[in-house]
């Protein structure tokens, strides 16, 4: 399908890939895998043609068609989600042989539409579905979702196009574990080939069966699924270590000879001749740098009491809509514990009610001496940007952890030169993983982790993971990520449908009994489906058409919605006339008083709780 040969690419006279040769034949599912900055993605926007090699050259297939999904991508508005998908099918010449009666559209759902548009408007719905998304999402306006739904959107148009080939760097980012359990079984049964960039170790694991390491500029290929090349791997590096150990032990006695005799006359010619030597000399490279030892442990975390959090009845709802309602559990001293379910089911709403940031219905009860390290997806943006990344850590580090600060930010990718960065310079996946070492430095007794390895590579999960393992106080981590909640926790607490459910056991327990109330579920609807069978109307797909009351019911919901940001901006307007007239007031000494300060508080409270809802009804929790 590709061939690769000799392809070098260079940055600012810096070489990324240097001199790589490989093929990728229908049907491969590789894992493009090594550290941040290693090449990764600009292997992938090579294949995908999105830049040109320095040297070398990309061959393809003259009928290959390619599906591209990057991390970063310009999204159009001014579709619905039902319209934007289509309309890429449409384009993409999959319904070219289907007939179209009555003049209509590939993309209508007037009746007379064929029976292969039919069963591509119904693989459509399924894949939509099957990536987070609900029926009454589909007329929606694109412009609506957030950004990590939109990227969702982006990939139901790339997997219904069904090219030959798939790139996707970092498709999992914005999915939950659901979606990704959809994800995985669609690309396994999928008949493209597929080059994949991703940090997520089961996900690599479940879907790929070739492994290619970029290192140093150079490619390492492995037919081996993930975690069997990081044995063959670390065989290798071995191998490659002792190598370049032996070469440099004799390049230094080289060297040495070369200095002692280069004066003497006796010796010119095997001085000579040593030089020669070191000259035509190949010099091997390794990546030294190998921190898969490295521990980072916590602080001992000072004694709570025995229920860090007691909640019971708590009811949040914003607006008419309920997030959730009757949560009752308790969490005990010493407990892991993982939020999972689908975006915008309460998670971080919930999170956040801990944290006293949200008001509430119920009662909600943080225990005895509890200290709270949290960590948010708006972390990074609290740093300090006039500090270095050295000094950010450093200002926090107590005790024996302040001599290995330099070692705890090489295992986070802030090796060498990188600690000596200013906050301000760094990317935002750069400050969130400084973010999240200055928090776990902090002395606390209970952490509360919103999707934390989000822009972690698999080496700094892995330190990140062996650290809460060892950690002696209470964790709450909202994730996706099943290979670090494996081993890790030892509760789930599924959030869905407005409730929060306990389950007992680690993420896999709770993975394989969804897995069989699924198929239970599945079989129920398949005993339905047979008894309606026979009142469907020939021809007709149920999946392919929308009820007109359904549309009625999405109109009136699509409305609804509208108002209420449209209150609730109004609502901020208001607030912050009264917020600056507040502070206007308290410029005056004589007015500084105790009821005015009471005010001043209430109204920010206030508009933090406005402005929230706003973020909620924007689908961007």
């Amino acid at each position: 399908m590709i061939s690769v040969e000799h392809l070098s690419i260079e940055y600012s006279s810096r070489p990324i890939l240097d001199d790589i040769t490989f093929l990728i034949n229908p049907r491969d599912r590789v894992a493009l895998v090594g550290k941040n900055g290693a090449g990764k993605t600009t292997l992938l926007r090579l294949l995908a043609g999105v830049e040109t090699p320095t040297s070398g050259r990309i061959s393809k297939m003259g009928d290959l068609t390619i599906g591209y999904l990057p991390q970063v991508m310009m999204h159009v508005d001014g579709k619905t989600l039902r319209e934007d998908v289509m309309g890429v099918i449409a384009q993409s010449n999959i319904l070219e042989n289907a007939s179209l009666q009555n003049g209509a559209s590939a993309y209508s759902l007037e009746a007379g539409i064929s029976g292969e548009e039919a069963r591509f408007i119904a693989e459509m719905d399924r894949t939509i579905i099957g990536l987070g998304f609900e029926r009454k999402d589909f007329d929606r306006p694109c412009s609506e979702f957030s950004g990590g739904w939109r990227m969702r959107i982006e990939l139901a148009k790339i997997l219904l196009q069904h090219p030959d080939l798939l790139l996707l760097d970092e498709p999992t980012n914005h999915l939950d574990i659901e979606s990704i359990q959809w994800l995985e079984e669609f690309l396994k049964n999928n008949g493209s080939a597929l080059v994949l960039v991703s940090h997520d170790r089961a996900f690599l694991d479940n879907v790929t069966t070739r492994t290619i390491e970029i290192t140093l500029g150079r490619i390492y290929d492995y037919n081996a699924s993930y975690s069997q090349f990081k044995v063959l791997r670390q065989e290798r590096h071995e191998q490659q270590v002792r190598a370049y150990m032996n070469q440099q032990k004799m390049i230094q006695e080289t060297e040495e000879f070369i200095e002692r005799f280069r004066y003497k006359a006796t010796k010119a010619v095997q001085v000579q001749s040593r030089i020669k030597q070191l000259e035509k000399l190949e010099r091997l490279e390794v990546d030294l740098e190998d921190n898969s030892r490295l521990s980072l442990r916590f602080p001992p975390a000072p004694r709570s009491g025995d229920f860090p959090v007691i909640v019971e009845d708590l009811r949040k709802d914003f607006g008419e809509h309920t997030v959730f309602q009757d949560v009752t559990f308790t969490i005990r001293r010493g407990e892991k514990v993982a939020f999972v379910g689908k975006n915008g089911e309460g998670k971080t709403t919930l999170v956040r009610c801990i944290m006293g940031q949200l008001d509430y219905m119920g009662m909600l009860k943080i225990g005895h001496n509890v200290k709270i390290g949290y960590f948010a997806q708006n972390q990074a943006a609290l740093l300090d940007g006039e500090l270095t990344v050295f000094q950010t850590i450093d200002n926090v580090a107590v005790g024996d952890i302040r001599t290995q600060i330099r070692n705890i930010l090489g295992a986070f990718m802030f090796g060498g030169e990188a600690s000596e960065k200013k906050v301000k310079v760094l990317s935002g996946g750069e400050r969130s993983r400084l973010a999240m070492i200055r928090l776990l430095l902090e002395p606390c007794n209970l952490l509360i982790l919103d999707e934390p390895t989000n822009h972690l590579d698999m080496q700094s999960k892995d330190v990140l993971k062996a650290a809460l393992k060892e950690f002696n106080g209470t964790v709450i981590c909202v994730s996706h990520d099943r290979d670090f909640l494996d081993g890790l926790v030892d509760k789930v607490y599924e959030f869905g449908g407005g409730k929060v459910k306990e389950h007992i056991g680690g993420i896999y327990d709770f993975l394989r009994s969804k897995r069989i109330d699924s198929l239970q579920e599945l079989e129920r609807k398949s005993d339905e489906a047979m008894r309606r069978k026979g009142d469907e109307a020939k021809g007709e797909s149920s999946s392919a058409k929308l009820d007109y009351a359904a549309q009625k019911a999405a109109a009136a919901a699509r409305r609804k919605k509208e108002k209420q940001i449209a209150d609730v901006e109004a609502a901020i307007a208001k607030l912050e006339e009264e917020q600056q007239e507040i502070e206007a007031l308290l410029t005056d000494v004589a007015q500084q008083t105790a009821e005015n300060f009471q005010r001043y508080e209430h109204i920010k409270r206030e508009m933090e709780q406005r402005l929230y809802e706003w973020e909620i009804l924007s689908e961007e929790e």
